[in-house]
């Protein structure tokens, strides 16, 4: 009776670790984004009407997840991205070395005057009862003309790649990049590498293509190839369509959060859609205030669910920590961690991002794997 026993947690066990595709092994890097590379300006707290002067962040939400990767949790990545030779695009090239990340780039010359630019993201960090701003201008953006056939998948996926991931964000610049996203996924998996993508729903980008509807298209076609989605439960409605619970900003119409149970329904229903996605993951984030978050996470792995504890975070910038659980999530995966344990890591990078100016990580493995044990936030001497 006691070998049945344990017989039964066996395959419990191996059924919770199981992922429903297999990682390739060591290749020369375990990861590579697709993406466009923008250069932020932050005021700080102070909103921009009324700011004097800005600090720098190169960002790019798929390019975030490899520089954390490689610079938190020290894996070898690259960006395949298009990059202007101005002096707007030495200072982002500079960041990416920076941060230990491959350039795979098509380059673009300036005109001098209009472009091709390298996009340029406005936020403040807002305050309290305050919001941040965030608004873009990436006109002429050298990356929006990204098209199918500027990157040789096939030998870039021969030099060995174990995941490639990808995002909302570059699939909504132009119909070109949603093409080449879809390209490079198709060819990703027929070279047998892992794919993700981060939905990353954002209706100011939509809206010129055709808002909602549009993103809704694109999205789906893009999923048809994922193995790996992500995304918050205001990415899983806009960006995909599906039902779920409320996302109005108003605190008195909105249902919790934090509400599991809401987001596994939700998840039950991407998986029906898209039968090739075996992992659905996302953020669950109650916002009392600009600087008071509850925090959690959820996914969806293969059938069975996983779940990561419930902090209450002091946020100093918000920006950045969608992708930071991200990277966490997959570094978990990647290195043969059970979901489980892989879910707490994407949860505890995702919270310490949230400590650190800018969009890319200034935490250490130490501090991440310290955070999803239980560790306090006690001075280290």
């Amino acid at each position: 009776m006691a070998q049945n026993d344990e017989q039964a947690v066996r395959n419990i066990q191996e059924e919770v670790v199981s992922l429903g595709f297999e990682i390739p092994k060591k290749k020369s890097l375990d990861l590579l984004s697709l993406g466009a590379l923008v250069h932020r300006l932050d005021p700080g707290i102070i909103p921009f009407r009324k700011a004097t002067n800005f600090a720098v962040h190169v960002s790019g939400g798929e390019f975030n997840v490899a520089a954390n990767l490689a610079d938190c949790f020290k894996l070898s990545t690259g960006i395949a991205s298009a990059m202007v030779e101005n002096p707007i695009g030495d200072l982002i090239a500079e960041r990416v070395l920076a941060m230990g990340v491959k350039p795979l780039y098509k380059k673009f010359k300036h005109d001098g005057v209009r472009g091709p630019n390298m996009a340029t993201v406005y936020s403040d960090q807002g305050f309290g009862i305050r919001a941040p701003i965030v608004f873009y201008n990436r006109s002429d953006e050298a990356a929006a003309q990204l098209k199918p056939g500027d990157f040789d998948w096939k030998a870039i996926f021969a030099d060995g790649v174990r995941w490639f991931h990808s995002g909302g964000i570059f699939s909504s610049l132009s119909e070109s990049t949603s093409a080449l996203v879809i390209e490079a996924m198709k060819a990703a998996r027929e070279a047998g590498v892992v794919t993700s993508l981060d939905l990353n729903y954002r209706e100011k980008l939509w809206k010129p293509q055709g808002g909602m509807k549009r993103a809704h298209e694109v999205l789906g076609q893009i999923v048809e190839n994922v193995d790996v989605l992500i995304g918050n439960e205001e990415d899983l409605q806009k960006g995909l369509g599906f039902h779920g619970p409320e996302v109005a900003a108003s605190a008195k119409t909105a249902s919790s959060k934090l509400d599991t149970s809401a987001f596994l329904g939700m998840m039950e229903q991407v998986v029906k859609r898209f039968p090739k996605t075996k992992v659905v993951a996302t953020t669950l984030r109650e916002v009392h205030n600009t600087n008071h978050h509850s925090w959690s996470a959820v996914a969806w792995v293969n059938g069975t669910p996983v779940y990561a504890p419930t902090a209450e975070l002091k946020v100093l910038d918000r920006v950045g920590g969608g992708d930071g659980f991200a990277s966490g999530f997959i570094y978990g995966l990647l290195s043969g961690q059970a979901p489980e344990e892989a879910i707490k890591l994407g949860w505890a990078h995702g919270a310490l991002m949230t400590t650190f100016p800018g969009d890319t990580t200034m935490a250490t493995l130490d501090q991440v794997e310290s955070f999803a044990a239980g560790g306090s936030a006690r001075i280290q001497r």
